[in-house]
Formats: structure tokens, C-alpha cells, sequence
């Protein structure tokens, strides 16, 4: 179960990052903390970077730097609607699934 559970959450963060920047754009560190709190897991911080810079390149999420008043200026992404499409499926995939694994 360990094993499972391990594939199903730091090794597929992209659908918990968008399910999250569905909410609001976020930075990286601060996906991170939402992951921790929301979902009961903590990936490893360059996991992230890793997907985030994946699904912008793809196009799932865009990002803009946003300046910080006395502090260094933070990347913020947000998902776009090819993103929001995908989470759509995401979902209907593994409601499927889970109807099937439940018969």
C-alpha cells in the first residue's frame, strides 16, 4: 500500500498542482505548503519546479514574476484553459476507475 500510495502522490503531482491553481495562481514553494496541507503529502521542493516547468511547456499552466516589496521577485503560475480541460479529465478518468475498482 505504501508503494501505491507513494505513485499516486509524489510521483503525480500534476493533477494536485492543478487541482490547486484551479483556486488561485500560486508560487512554487507556496504549492508546496498547499500540497502538504490540503492533500497530506510533501513533495520533494525540485518535484515541483520539475512539473511546474513540465505542464508550462505543455501549455496546461502559464506564469508571470510578480515583484515583492523589499524581497526578491517570485514566480507565480496559473492554469490555463487547456489545463482546466485536463483537470476535467483527470477527474473523469479516476471516477471512472474508481467505479470500476469498486464492482
Amino acid at each position: 500500500m505504501k508503494r501505491l500510495k507513494r505513485k499516486t502522490t509524489v510521483e503525480m503531482l500534476w493533477p494536485y498542482i492543478l487541482n490547486l491553481l484551479k483556486e488561485r495562481p500560486m508560487y512554487a514553494y507556496e504549492l508546496r505548503h498547499a500540497i502538504s496541507k490540503k492533500f497530506g503529502f510533501k513533495p520533494p521542493m525540485v518535484s515541483c519546479y520539475l512539473v511546474l516547468n513540465k505542464l508550462e511547456r505543455q501549455g496546461y499552466t502559464s506564469s508571470e514574476w510578480k515583484e515583492q516589496r523589499g524581497k526578491p521577485a517570485r514566480k507565480y503560475y496559473k492554469i490555463t484553459e487547456k489545463g482546466t480541460e485536463l483537470f476535467k479529465q483527470v477527474g473523469d478518468y479516476f471516477r471512472e476507475l474508481a467505479s470500476k475498482l469498486s464492482a
